[in-house]
């Protein structure tokens, strides 16, 4: 693994990783084979998305390619696969409401607008508050507990209008535990 890499973003500031978050990136690719540092991809990614911004600009899938000692495209097919990672700047929640048949069966739908009417937004967009942005995502794996939603890894299952009013209510509060 390389230890340094100069990348810069728009505005000029350089995109680079903590001492500690390097460390634990160096920790990662030693328990991997040499020239297998691909596999070490998604955690990766998730550690520069909560780390570098909230979200991949190219600079940064850059920075991550020259880490880990892969190309840019195989970066960028990875992050462009999973909805997990976001490609664009995002709200503080991004509210993510599965849309695959056994949640539209049970009303993911209603849920989806419900969310756009009450947040004044569409399907990735980003509320003018810069609190919420919502996507649709394909199967959260909780079919049994639809309609659902995801939001910062945490599932919340059986839902109706009103209790996403409450999980609005409390995110915008901050009483929402999100861990």
């Amino acid at each position: 693994m390389k230890t340094h890499v100069d990348i810069s973003n728009r505005q000029g500031e350089r995109i680079e990783f903590s001492e500690a978050s390097l460390a634990k990136i160096k920790e990662l690719m030693a328990n991997v084979p040499e020239g297998k540092h691909k596999s070490a991809l998604i955690r990766v990614l998730h550690m520069a998305q909560s780390e570098l911004g909230g979200w991949l600009s190219i600079k940064t899938m850059d920075y991550v390619a020259e880490l880990l000692n892969i190309t840019p495209i195989e970066v960028y097919e990875v992050a462009t696969f999973y909805t997990m990672f976001h490609l664009d700047p995002t709200g503080k929640y991004v509210l993510e409401v599965c849309r695959t048949g056994p949640c539209m069966l049970v009303g993911s739908d209603k849920i989806i607008t419900h969310l756009e009417n009450k947040l004044n937004i569409k399907v990735g967009e980003t509320s003018s508050d810069g609190m919420f942005t919502l996507k649709t995502a394909e199967c959260l794996g909780a079919c049994g507990y639809g309609p659902m939603l995801q939001c910062q890894y945490k599932n919340y299952e059986f839902l109706t209008p009103e209790k996403v009013d409450e999980l609005l209510e409390a995110m915008r509060n901050g009483t929402l535990e999100t861990n």
